[in-house]
């Protein structure tokens, strides 16, 4: 028997900010046995360097991420979909579990400022990760 990784999707405006530090986190955490995606709704043409900055304090490094747009097909092909601030633009399917994480939007704002949202963020996906069942890599 094969067991498949479960697939987590996160969603925001621009996927410049949260979903981005989200999408490392979980990668950064959960290796192999997580597949993860990342996209906005209406994408920004880079990351934010201010979370590039704070994400770089932790160890993990973003600085080739891209932002990238949310279709129908990603939102389809994932087992969770968490949206951050993403509206009605995010797409329905039946049978996916879906969350909503309320965050402050980091763009526009310092590294200061990025840290308790980057600091949240890491908090959700732990706990994210043992719902799931999936052992933090250390």
């Amino acid at each position: 028997m094969t067991t498949t990784a479960p697939s987590v999707l996160f969603v925001c405006v621009h996927n410049a900010g949260r979903s981005q530090m989200a999408a490392a986190f979980l990668t950064h955490l959960g290796g192999t046995r997580v597949a993860v995606r990342s996209a906005g709704s209406a994408p920004a043409d880079a990351v934010n360097p201010a979370v590039v900055e704070a994400m770089r304090e932790v160890g993990i490094d973003i600085s080739a991420e891209t932002p990238k747009m949310l279709t129908a097909r990603a939102v389809e092909a994932s087992d969770v979909v968490i949206t951050m601030g993403c509206g009605d633009a995010c797409p329905y399917f039946p049978g996916k579990r879906y969350l909503d994480w309320t965050l402050d939007d980091p763009a526009g704002q310092g590294v200061g400022a990025v840290r308790p949202i980057r600091d949240s963020i890491e908090e959700r996906i732990r706990g994210l990760l043992a719902e799931l069942g999936i052992e933090v890599r250390a």
